[in-house]
């Protein structure tokens, strides 16, 4: 498994959708602005993330993205697989081009193990454990994160959460 540059972007703007995206569809103009990402290279990963099933679009006024699945059903493997589609399993373990070399080489199985590790890791990690270490680190936010098991609940807090996007 490869880990991108592009990988950890559309990490961070998943999570900027799963955080405004319980209450309202959210623009990917706004997420390229609070990442810092262009709005054509986040169009292209969020057309693979919408491929993939993990996210949903609204088209027109007030349109945007959503998570389609539960927080606790998206893991971080989920995502790095569908920006960065890969090839053999130890293409590349941790995107530093390890385990390159040829099948005979005497590293293969170090980098293939490491490899096999990484993605055990990636997906036990899901959007609602992130969300939830975020809880425990910022308990003075002031915009509840959404519930793990519900991202499309509404509250009235919605209209104040500019402040959310800084906590991740």
């Amino acid at each position: 498994m490869k880990i991108s540059t592009k990988s950890l972007k559309a990490i961070e703007a998943v999570l900027d959708v799963a955080v405004l995206g319980a209450y309202k569809p959210v623009p990917l103009a706004e997420v390229g602005r609070h990442r810092g990402i262009s709005l054509s290279y986040l169009e292209q990963m969020f057309r693979k993330l919408r491929e993939h099933g993990l996210v949903r679009s609204t088209r027109g006024p007030g349109g945007g993205y959503r998570l389609n699945r539960r927080l606790s059903a998206i893991s971080i493997a989920d995502i790095v697989s569908a920006v960065d589609e890969q090839t053999s399993g130890h293409d590349a373990a941790a995107g530093h081009g390890y385990g390159k070399e040829s099948g005979s080489s005497p590293t293969r199985s170090l980098w293939s193990g490491l490899n096999d590790h990484l993605q055990n890791y990636l997906r036990s990690v899901t959007l609602a454990s992130l969300l939830d270490a975020a809880r425990e680190e910022e308990k003075t936010l002031s915009l509840p994160l959404p519930p793990t098991g519900a991202p499309e609940q509404k509250s009235p807090a919605a209209t104040a959460h500019g402040h959310a996007m800084g906590v991740l």
